[in-house]
């Protein structure tokens, strides 16, 4: 199995294809967890406040923020496609490249054989995964926790 920057080294390409399959629940990956920036960013986008999108939409475990699901898939899922695509949480937003997947059999058991964007569009430089990969601030330590 190669881990970290060997594994994208020469980079990874991905473009979402909007099949939604990374949507809906795979056992251990159904957690979409929200910073305050994605709250108040779905918030406007539904046009309601913050409160009431925090109240109706997430449930805090650990002292973290999810979407709450329904029939274990994201209740923003229709018809296979993401009803708030353009203000993602940024979670979403970074789909593939999260830690857990960054070494090969990952890769090619868990992702590659789902997604169908996989080896398409933009070419992400290792640089540029890099910068994903340790963006913590707007997620608030998430990736270390469901990392594990």
């Amino acid at each position: 199995m190669i881990r970290g920057k060997e594994f994208y080294r020469d980079g990874i390409r991905f473009e979402c294809q909007g099949d939604g399959k990374c949507c809906m629940t795979r056992g251990r990956y159904g957690h979409v967890y929200l910073s305050f920036n994605d709250r108040r960013r779905l918030a406007r986008h539904l046009n309601i406040s913050l409160t009431e999108f925090t109240t109706v939409y997430t449930e805090k475990i650990d002292g973290l923020y999810e979407l709450k699901y329904e029939n274990k898939d994201c209740l923003f899922l229709e018809n296979n496609k993401c009803s708030v695509y353009a203000c993602r949480p940024w979670q979403c937003r970074t789909w593939p490249l999260w830690p857990e997947n960054m070494n090969s059999d990952v890769w090619r058991r868990e992702v590659a054989h789902s997604c169908p964007g996989i080896g398409r569009g933009k070419l992400y430089s290792a640089e540029e995964i890099d910068i994903i990969l340790k963006k913590k601030s707007d997620v608030a330590g998430i990736i270390m926790r469901t990392s594990s």
